[in-house]
């Protein structure tokens, strides 16, 4: 019996070694071969790009028929079956595309397969299965790394995210290569821009500072967000869908195609509106995105013009821990000690602990427009050598409104009124906060590639000039003030300007060399005074060097290996400056030294990425606890923090119609050595507590998602997304007392399409959301203090919706 076993075991080793065969080839266009062609093997993980030769290779391939499709800028994708029963050798040519491609358009700010640093692309056929009218936080959730969270718990109006810790305000956002981000606060809030995902044709995320971009310094990752590219034929699509909290989206395009090979028009129409799921955290959003392009085989013309509207009742302030846990006392010393009024307390304790929202105020809102538009020209010399240029300006303007109870008048600038004989000094009032600003540059891109070199020389301008004010509209002694009764005005006006050369290097056929480097100059000037009516009048200027160094070994096609390192330097934001202590110290300019090493390898079946990270902070901003003169908190430099990490994503197709996509992240965040303070009401000071090696705030040690797709048949889809967000401390203290806890959510979305004689398509979408009702927050905030000797918190943490559901209909025309 047991040389039966070895008999059969040799005989299945044989005919598996035997098996196995290779499958070669050359890509050639014009009459010469192309260097850099994308060639995959369709329903598999295999993808090569060709080398200096053009010469692609698949080894180890199993007998069967495959469907390769060969791609490359500039030419039309080619589709071939081969009929694999031995090694083969194919010649693919492709031929001349009849017009250029919008590829071109983000070639200079994207990294490839010959890139030393970590990245993941997001195709459109991925974000649309997961678009069902969340913010764009919530479609990326599933990239390593990745922790989105929501105000209203939905992921529906105001959203924010961090990638490896690092928060939306350390993170590089551009829109086919423009910057997006708020040049003075660095932040993006994809809430004025609802909907955007409908127009996007992919999105590319470099983690750790990447290659050199336009706008924000890349301070933990880069987001390259791609709008609608070239659809050869005429489309029209309605998509709607509701689902709990009677959220609703709704969403029209239509693209003419095509018209007489040069020109295409595509636009489209959006609202997203919800409850939420916080109490009266309602969204109100609404969207549209109009292109139209002028393509030739050597030139590209494009206009995009797109905007949105949000309108959204605050949920900014979180729900106290003492409400969540149903801490009567807690609650009751919110107003002992002076935090709530007793209106504010019985409030919080007559609501419910999860949903629970500190605004009862009824116009508590925040009203915004943004409105964006773009010129891109592009340009073909020859086949080596193309232009990229773009000219942008976009107009942001809106406020939030908020109720104030027994003000001072004199803080708002207001003449005490006298009742009879009295002199009222206090008064319940309404004001809104103003931003108006206008963001405008170009950025350009010259790109060279022949053989062994690809060259970049790019860069960009861009001037940001913003208007901050404040007006009293309504006071309860004075009645309606009039819309010209401000009571503060400031402005920043920066101006900032880049260059940048990118170098890839052939050394030799196995070898790749990368050498990036950016100037980067800055002048901000800051006017006026702020809203606690400081005089906020000063001026930085900032000179910064960005090198970028990397080498990428690739031994065979289907595996490679990389190392790199990065230096970024960031300038402070503007609540950074205007919060500091005028007579303590000033913020300085934070600087990133960032390592990456990584490794690839994939198959037919099987795909692993595994990537290890170091990031040495120099004088990072963080909160420490430390006040301003008026007692606002303010973040100070530390002078030592890193964060290090691993890692690993994994797919495998199980089956034809099964795949199972895996990534999780191992990481250490720490300062070296920190001291926290805390205010002390007993003595109006502050207590200070050096504690040493501590964790950074908001960056958990452990990450994980995965997605499992089920494809049954050609027209269904099931599709199940699990996240897993390890514990994070919401200060710097490594203290279990101020902690979100650990949370594992799953979302089940079920998509089935048919055909009938009135559409092209119509397809129907199920997602349900926290499948397994998780309780937990994802996002939270925390002030302690010290009275009678005793330490208290004041905290707001920001729970996330139970099982929840949307349900959808697409028709395509």
């Amino acid at each position: 019996m047991k040389k039966l076993f070895l008999l059969l075991f040799l005989q299945y080793v044989s005919v598996f070694a035997f098996a196995q065969y290779s499958l070669n080839g050359v890509v050639t266009g014009n009459g010469e071969t192309l260097v850099g062609a994308s060639v995959v093997i369709e329903d598999t993980f295999y993808g090569v790009p060709t080398d200096s030769d053009g010469r692609f290779e698949f080894k180890n391939m199993k007998s069967g028929d495959y469907t390769l499709r060969v791609s490359f800028i500039g030419y039309e994708t080619q589709k071939l079956t081969v009929v694999l029963d031995k090694t083969q050798e194919v010649n693919i040519v492709l031929q001349p595309y009849a017009v250029m491609t919008d590829e071109i358009i983000v070639s200079a700010t994207r990294v490839n397969s010959r890139s030393p640093f970590s990245y993941s692309n997001i195709s459109k056929s991925e974000i649309t299965r997961r678009n069902m009218g969340n913010d764009i936080p919530y479609l990326l959730q599933l990239s390593p790394s990745f922790v989105s969270t929501s105000d209203a718990g939905i992921g529906v109006g105001y959203t924010s995210f961090r990638i490896r810790g690092t928060d939306m305000n350390r993170i590089n956002v551009t829109v086919n290569g423009i910057p997006l981000n708020d040049a003075e606060s660095h932040g993006t809030w994809f809430v004025d821009l609802p909907d955007l995902a409908s127009s996007l044709d992919n999105v590319q995320i470099q983690r750790g500072v990447g290659t050199s971009t336009n706008g924000a310094a890349a301070f933990g990752a880069t987001i390259n967000l791609q709008t609608n590219t070239l659809r050869e034929d005429a489309y029209a699509e309605y998509n709607s869908a509701f689902g709990s909290f009677n959220t609703f989206r709704n969403s029209v395009l239509v693209g003419s195609g095509l018209i007489n090979e040069k020109f295409t028009f595509d636009t489209r129409l959006s609202q997203v509106s919800s409850d939420g799921f916080i109490d009266r955290a309602f969204s109100d959003l609404k969207s549209f995105f109009v292109s139209g392009g002028y393509y030739t085989d050597n030139t590209i013309m494009k206009v995009n013009v797109f905007s949105g509207l949000e309108k959204t009742y605050q949920s900014w302030n979180g729900i106290p821990s003492v409400r969540l846990n149903n801490d009567l006392a807690g609650m009751q010393r919110y107003e002992d000690h002076g935090l709530y009024t007793s209106e504010e307390t019985r409030n919080m304790i007559n609501s419910n602990s999860r949903t629970y929202n500190y605004y009862t105020y009824e116009n508590q809102i925040d009203y915004y427009q943004q409105d964006h538009y773009q010129l891109h020209f592009s340009h073909k010399f020859n086949t080596n050598l193309n232009l990229n240029i773009a000219g942008y300006y976009t107009r942001g303007s809106g406020y939030y409104e908020n109720f104030k109870a027994k003000r001072d008048f004199a803080k708002f600038r207001l003449e005490y009124p006298v009742i009879g004989n009295d002199t009222i000094f206090r008064t319940n009032l309404v004001n809104q906060k103003w931003l108006v600003n206008d963001f405008y540059g170009f950025t350009y891109a010259l790109n060279h590639s022949k053989q062994k070199t690809d060259f970049t020389f790019g860069g960009g301008w861009n001037t940001y000039d913003g208007d901050h004010f404040g007006k009293v509209i309504w006071a309860q002694y004075l009645g309606n003030v009039g819309t010209d009764n401000e009571w503060y005005r400031g402005n920043g006006l920066k101006k900032d300007f880049n260059i940048f050369t990118k170098l890839y290097y052939r050394l030799l056929k196995e070898l790749n060399l990368f050498a990036d480097l950016q100037y980067r100059h800055i002048d901000y000037k800051i006017t006026g005074i702020d809203d606690d009516l400081r005089d906020i009048t000063q001026q930085h200027v900032f000179n910064f060097f960005n090198p970028k160094f990397g080498i990428s070994f690739q031994p065979e096609a289907n595996r490679r290996a990389y190392i790199s390192y990065a230096v970024a330097n960031r300038e402070p934001n503007r609540r950074n400056y205007i919060d500091a202590n005028p007579t303590g110290k000033q913020p300085v300019h934070e600087t990133l030294h960032n390592w990456e090493l990584g490794y690839s390898y994939f198959s037919s079946q099987f795909t692993v990425n595994a990537n290890l990270y170091y990031m040495n902070y120099k004088n990072q901003l963080v909160l420490t606890g430390q006040i301003n003169d008026v007692g606002a908190p303010i973040m100070i430099n530390v002078d030592k923090s890193y964060r290090a990490g691993f890692e690993l994503q994994t797919g495998w197709k199980l089956s034809k119609s099964l795949q199972w996509n895996v990534n999780t992240t191992l990481s250490r965040n720490k300062i070296n050595n920190f001291t926290e303070y805390v205010d002390n009401w007993d003595t109006w000071g502050q207590e200070a507590f050096n504690i040493g090696s501590t964790d950074l705030s908001f960056s958990p040690n452990l990450t994980g998602n995965s997605q499992i797709v089920f494809s049954p048949k050609k027209n269904i889809d099931i599709s199940l997304f699990s996240s897993y967000i390890g514990r994070q401390f919401i200060d710097n203290t490594s203290n279990s007392d101020r902690m979100l806890n650990a949370y594992f959510v799953n979302n089940l979305k079920a998509d089935y399409s048919f055909k009938t004689g009135w559409f092209d398509e119509i397809t129907l979408h199920l997602m349900v959301n926290n499948l397994l009702n998780e309780q937990y927050e994802s996002n939270a905030w925390v002030y302690s203090y010290y009275l009678g000797d005793e330490r208290f918190k004041q905290d707001g943490y920001f729970p996330q919706a139970g099982i929840n559901f949307m349900i959808g209909v697409d028709f395509k025309f």
